[in-house]
C-alpha cells in the first residue's frame, strides 16, 4: 500500500454519531483515517469496486469480529480482521488477493484506539499480500457497539485442481498442525481479565498461505485444510469426523503445547485442545505425503499428531469420533464443548 501524507486530525478525539451520517463528519472520517488504508488513496470512492483478477477459479468468504478487548498481547481487532479472513482462503488453497472491510463504529470510540486499530488493518494486509479495495463505515449509540465491529470478506484465486474440503478425507490419512496450539486464547484471556502473565504471551495470529504454499510447492496432496480458530484443535476435529463416518486417532504426546500456555491450562482448569487460534491450523495429507509435510512444517513448529481410520457401526461407536491416546495407553473419546470456552475472541 502507497504511503499517504499526514492529514489533519478529526476536530473531536472521539467518533460521534454525526461521523456515519453520510454528511461531512462523515467524509472527513474516511479521507482522514481510513482513505490511506487503499492502494490508490486518490481513488474515487464508488459504490463498488472494479477489479482485474488473474483468470482462473476463486474462492471467496466472509467473517465478523467482535473480540473483546480491541486489543491485547502481539494484535488487535484489526490484525485479526484481516488476517483471519486470509487464512480462510488459505485453507481452501487460495492465494488471498483482495478484501472488503465493513467497520461498525460506536459513539464515543476514541479516535486514537481508532488509528491504531487502522494502522494495524493496513500492516496486516501488507503481511498477508492482500489489497483492501472496497469498505463501509456505521456509527452506532453509545453502549450498542462495544467500540468497534469488523466484517471483511475476501476473494482468493485457487491454486489447486482438486478441492481442498472435508469430503477428500479417507481412511489412512495423517493428521498434522502447523504449530503449537492455544497462545491466541490465553492472550485474549489474559488481556480480558489483567492477568499479568510473564513474560506476556502474545496471540498466533499470523498469515497462513505461506505454509500452504510451501506443502503445495513440496508436492504435498492436500485432502483437506482446517484453521483451528473458535473451538480449537477438538472442535475442528470432530467437524471433520461426525459426518464423514471416520475415526480420527489422535496421539495426546505429539500435540505441541507451548509451556506458557500448558501452565496458565492447568492453573485455570482448561483444556488447550478447546483453545482458540488464529494462526495454526490442520493439515489432512495422504499417508505417502506424511513426511513431505511434516519437513514444511517442523520448522515453524509443526507435528504429526494423528491418523485416519473408518469408523464402524455398533454399541457405543458412532458413525464418526475422535479418540485421543493419553501418555498412559489409554484412550478417551474427545468430546467438543457445547459452546465457548471463552466467548468473543474473534
Amino acid at each position: 500500500m502507497a504511503a499517504v501524507a499526514e492529514t489533519a486530525p478529526l476536530a473531536t478525539p472521539r467518533i460521534q454519531l454525526a461521523h456515519g451520517g453520510g454528511g461531512t463528519l462523515m467524509q472527513q472520517l474516511i479521507d482522514g483515517e481510513l482513505r490511506r488504508l487503499y492502494a490508490d488513496p486518490d481513488q474515487v470512492l464508488h459504490d463498488a469496486a472494479r477489479l482485474s483478477l488473474p483468470h482462473g477459479r476463486l474462492a471467496f468468504t466472509t467473517d465478523s469480529y467482535v473480540v473483546h478487548p480491541l486489543e491485547f498481547e502481539g494484535g488487535d481487532i484489526g490484525s485479526l480482521a484481516v488476517t483471519g479472513t486470509a487464512n480462510d482462503l488459505a485453507m481452501a488453497g487460495a492465494r488471498p488477493l483482495v478484501l472488503s472491510l465493513g467497520l461498525i463504529l460506536e459513539e464515543g470510540l476514541e479516535l486514537a484506539l481508532l488509528r491504531r486499530i487502522v494502522a494495524s488493518l493496513g500492516e496486516a494486509a501488507r503481511r498477508c499480500g492482500v489489497t483492501i479495495v472496497t469498505g463501509d463505515t456505521k456509527v452506532v449509540e453509545r453502549g450498542k457497539g462495544d467500540g468497534a465491529f469488523l466484517n471483511t470478506s475476501g476473494i482468493g484465486l485457487l491454486q489447486v485442481d482438486e478441492p481442498i474440503d472435508p469430503l477428500a478425507i479417507a481412511p489412512g490419512d495423517q493428521l498434522l498442525v502447523s504449530g503449537d496450539l492455544g497462545r491466541h486464547g490465553v492472550a485474549i484471556l489474559a488481556a480480558r481479565h489483567g492477568l499479568d502473565l510473564q513474560p506476556p504471551l502474545a496471540t498466533d495470529c499470523m498469515p497462513l498461505w505461506p505454509a500452504v504454499e510451501a506443502l503445495l510447492a513440496a508436492g504435498v496432496r492436500l485432502h483437506c485444510l482446517r484453521d483451528l480458530t473458535r473451538g480449537g484443535l477438538a472442535s475442528a476435529l470432530q467437524e471433520l469426523a461426525a459426518p464423514n463416518a471416520l475415526e480420527l486417532l489422535i496421539e495426546e504426546e505429539r500435540i505441541p503445547v507451548a509451556e506458557p500456555v500448558r501452565r496458565t491450562c492447568a492453573l485455570l482448569g482448561f483444556d488447550p485442545l478447546h483453545l482458540a487460534n488464529e494462526g495454526r491450523f490442520l493439515a489432512v495429507v495422504p499417508e505417502a505425503d506424511r513426511q513431505r509435510a511434516l519437513a514444511v512444517l517442523a520448522p515453524a513448529g509443526g507435528a504429526w499428531i494423528g491418523r485416519v481410520a473408518a469408523a464402524g457401526p455398533g454399541p457405543g461407536r458412532p458413525g464418526g469420533r475422535v479418540l485421543l491416546r493419553t501418555p498412559f495407553g489409554s484412550e478417551r473419546v474427545l468430546i467438543p464443548l457445547s459452546g465457548e470456552l471463552l466467548p468473543r475472541i474473534c
